[in-house]
């Protein structure tokens, strides 16, 4: 194995890694059923509102770019020697 192998094949690592660790962090989907319309499940304060868009938005934006490099470093690791070799 050369050193550029090694360093890509680290590099996939981390980024599967991050992508499960954010796949993780970010919240569930919650159904609207009687549960929440009995306890009051509601959040009407702005902050309560917000704060949990931002985050999402940012996890979910975060997570959309590491799945594109995810991609494209898989891709290059299986084009990428097929191209040098010939």
């Amino acid at each position: 194995m050369s050193t550029m192998e090694i360093v890509v094949g680290v590099g996939l690592l981390l980024v599967c890694l991050l992508i499960i660790i954010l796949c993780l962090l970010q919240d569930q989907k919650t159904q609207q059923n009687m549960t929440t319309a009995i306890t009051g499940g509601s959040n009407d304060s702005f902050y309560g509102k917000n704060a949990g868009r931002t985050k999402e938005a940012a996890l979910n934006r975060i997570t959309k770019i590491l799945a594109g490099l995810f991609f494209i470093i898989t891709v290059a690791i299986n084009i990428v020697p097929n191209v040098i070799n010939k």
